[in-house]
């Protein structure tokens, strides 16, 4: 049986959601073709515990473990760590030095898709449809006129490089722009201010095995918040109607889009894209590589619309995977 280490936690305000998505990839991993080991990599430490509380670190060397005598590699890592360093492309670096296979992408895209603004900088070229943004480093000087005059307002402030919603907000009235600002330089020291578009919000889900790009049903989402925030993510406050209640015609573009994506940044592994039909046409937010898995999240949800199940889609994600991986 091949060793599969499911790689949950990370080092940012995220790690908690991803040690839920990690487990909920752990109980679906197929048992009958791998032995699992839920690896935590947190700022604390890397280790792997069993079903009896003892815990074995990881030799970072050649990740690596050591149970009860016997030295354990992996045949492949899966990666669901949701921000630092599982998303932003240093672990997966390390990997690849070390010749371990793991289901994100690799490095270099994991770099450009974590950072908002270069992701966006990246896909206008292939004209991909997106708002209007400013970016600010923490530092510079700020003109609140000039952001206003650019992006208009409402407008949403984030954290470039976060994830879950930490460090967003939206802005209705110049006053409140500066607490906005300070709330998302807390989380990061890069911020992106873009534009309010309104519309019908969808996420959609996307992979590759083989040489086909699968990209799921849309999922609408109707926050009950005032924005996507994290309580409409993880604490119910929001309906999330998969597949999205939009015509035909919007359905195919938003899914032909998010392939396009896909293939453009050279993705591989599960991704999640999120858009905003403003004035009919969809345009493109963000795109997560390494999307929550937990049970409230969207990307569990849309594979079981899809009429397969998550262990099966497991499956063939890793076999690609151990498959593809360069030797």
């Amino acid at each position: 049986m091949k060793n599969i280490a499911v790689l949950m936690g990370g080092y940012s305000h995220e790690w908690e959601i991803s040690m839920k998505s990690g487990a909920v990839i752990a109980q679906h991993i197929d048992t009958d073709l791998y032995r699992i080991y839920a690896v935590a990599i947190l700022k604390e430490g890397w280790y792997y515990k069993d079903t009896a509380g003892e815990r074995y670190e990881i030799d970072k060397n050649d990740f690596s473990l050591s149970v009860a005598g016997e030295k354990i590699t992996f045949d492949c890592c899966y990666n669901t760590i949701h921000g630092t360093p599982g998303e932003d492309g240093k672990l997966q670096a390390m990997l690849e030095l070390l010749n371990v296979p793991q289901t994100s992408c690799d490095y270099y895209q994991s770099a450009i898709t974590f950072n908002k603004r270069d992701c966006i900088a990246v896909l206008k070229p292939w004209n991909i449809t997106t708002g209007e943004h400013i970016y600010i480093n923490q530092g510079d000087p700020i003109d609140l006129d000039n952001i206003i005059a650019a992006v208009g307002l409402p407008c949403f402030v984030k954290a470039n490089r976060s994830g879950s919603s930490f460090g967003v907000s939206k802005v209705y009235k110049r006053e409140e722009m500066t607490a906005a600002l300070e709330k998302a330089f807390d989380v990061d020291e890069e911020i992106i201010i873009e534009s309010f578009l309104d519309g019908t919000e969808v996420s959609v889900g996307v992979y590759q095995t083989g040489n086909k790009i699968k990209v799921l049903f849309p999922t609408e989402i109707v926050s009950e918040n005032d924005f996507f925030d994290y309580e409409a993510k993880y604490q119910g406050k929001s309906q999330e109607i998969t597949p999205a209640r939009i015509p035909q015609e919007q359905m195919t573009s938003v899914q032909d889009i998010t392939s396009r994506i896909y293939q453009i940044l050279k993705l591989k592994g599960l991704a999640r894209a999120d858009f905003i039909f403003h004035n009919n046409v969809p345009h493109f937010i963000e795109i997560n590589t390494n999307p929550g898995m937990s049970e409230e999240s969207i990307i569990p949800k849309q594979i079981k619309a899809s009429g397969e199940s998550l262990k099966t889609v497991l499956t063939r994600l890793i076999e690609h995977t151990i498959k593809t991986h360069k030797k």
